[in-house]
């Protein structure tokens, strides 16, 4: 398995294309303010760490983006008969470690048995055991931080350099070959799916690709 540490990934500052904002010295009061302001209709992805807030609009190129990995990996659990709650852009939040995030997308696989239906907030006991994150608008390095400390084991994380597959390994998040969640699949055939459809007018064929690979 290869392996590299990621403590520090790179800003992507050239991946900037529509308003990405950072607020400091932001109190937990104004944070949770500005959740109920903006309501659950809405594009910005919010991410607050210690005083920090981050705001982001996607981008055309990153909701395309975020909606395929979404879909192959249901088509992965659908194909694999494995369990799977997608909970999308979900607030995780702890105001006692004072952090606050919106993943792009994320999933309970392993562990959504586990989740309670009936509760409205998601459990801050049990992080999503794969998480997505597309910086076509800004860089996900600040969100590492708050995985981290949730516990995140995977992360999918795509920029314009392609799509590397990230595991919590003693503290840190390292780049690995395989996924966790799945491991028969590479970071290199994810990114051989992503960039086929981002040309692609028509992603069924990129979930028949994977169906194809999946069978063989």
């Amino acid at each position: 398995m290869v392996t590299q540490t990621i403590q520090n990934p790179s800003d992507d500052v050239s991946s900037v294309e529509v308003p990405f904002v950072v607020l400091y010295n932001v109190s937990w009061q104004t944070y949770q303010s500005l959740l109920a302001d903006m309501g659950e209709h809405r594009a910005a992805r919010l991410a607050y760490h210690h005083g920090v807030l981050e705001i982001k609009m996607p981008s055309k190129l990153h909701e395309l983006i975020n909606r395929l990995l979404e879909r192959i990996i249901t088509t992965l659990t659908e194909e694999l008969e494995m369990n799977v709650l997608a909970l999308g852009s979900t607030t995780f939040e702890q105001e006692e470690i004072a952090q606050g995030v919106e993943p792009d997308s994320c999933f309970y696989i392993q562990n959504a048995e586990y989740v309670n239906l009936e509760d409205n907030q998601p459990p801050t006991n049990l992080p999503p055991d794969l998480v997505v994150e597309v910086d076509i608008t800004s860089s996900s390095k600040s969100r590492l931080s708050i995985y981290r400390i949730m516990g995140v084991p995977e992360i999918w994380r795509y920029h314009r350099q392609g799509l590397v597959i990230l595991q919590l390994q003693a503290g840190q998040y390292v780049e690995c070959e395989y996924s966790l969640a799945f491991p028969k699949v590479t970071g290199e055939f994810l990114r051989v799916l992503v960039e086929q459809g981002k040309q692609a007018k028509n992603q069924n064929a990129v979930m028949q690709t994977l169906r194809n690979w999946l069978s063989e």
